[in-house]
């Protein structure tokens, strides 16, 4: 039996259920779309994603992914690749497809328990544009709408900290110590914050500003993802 090397997981992408790992085993890895010519190790539905849109290969320990020409292209941490040229990923790296109806997790990690994403609707934001989020920094208030709604404390340093690495997998170390400055360090050496209060306050976010406004997707032992295209002033 081959030996663990890597993995993908899925945070959106029919027909695949939000949380579905796929093990990068296999010296190589093709990425697209179900044809009767081609059938990828990873296949989804989406007319978006070319029949062979990108494959991972295995080269001296790295996982080396190659844009293979897709038609709508491959994007990483927000940056789109340029095909046929290799790009080593890194842990908590975040690959879009689709004009980001795909999005996947990149990890060499392997966790004991499955990881738990928060599948989040990109179709209302899509549809309704003039729904996207405003934030107003200085004024710590975000405007959804025609309605202001202003920003605690929590939600502000929150928010704050996850969009300034937007696309990008915020650690639970990084949160807890920029959101709970004043908390004071555990035996670890990191902020004594529990994971319910951390777990209370996004809640509180979702609910107040609606569960599509913020699409943020909780990776289970390894922090949080804010996957938007907010408007900031």
């Amino acid at each position: 039996m081959e030996e663990d090397f890597a993995c993908l997981y899925i945070i959106r992408g029919e027909p695949y259920r939000s949380g579905t790992c796929v093990n990068l085993r296999a010296d190589e890895t093709l990425v697209g779309r179900v044809s009767h010519l081609v059938v990828p190790e990873l296949a989804f539905t989406n007319a978006f994603v070319s029949r062979k849109h990108f494959i991972i290969r295995k080269e001296n320990d790295k996982a080396v992914l190659y844009d293979l020409g897709s038609r709508h292209g491959t994007e990483i941490n927000g940056s789109r690749l340029t095909p046929h040229t290799p790009y080593s990923l890194n842990n908590f790296d975040i690959i879009k497809l689709a004009k980001g109806m795909i999005v996947l997790h990149f990890s060499f990690l392997f966790a004991e328990q499955t990881l738990e994403f928060e599948p989040l609707s990109m179709t209302k934001q899509m549809e309704i544009p003039d729904l996207q989020p405003k934030i107003y920094w200085e004024k710590r208030e975000c405007l959804i709408g025609n309605k202001r709604i202003p920003m605690s404390d929590k939600e502000y340093l929150f928010i704050r900290v996850l969009h300034e690495k937007i696309n990008q997998l915020v650690t639970l170390e990084e949160i807890r110590s920029k959101v709970w400055p004043e908390r004071s360090l555990g035996a670890n050496g990191f902020s004594d914050v529990s994971h319910d209060e951390l777990n209370a306050l996004v809640y509180r976010i979702r609910k107040k500003y609606g569960k599509d406004t913020f699409l943020i997707s909780a990776v289970r032992g390894n922090g949080y993802v804010l996957e938007s295209e907010l408007i900031s002033s």
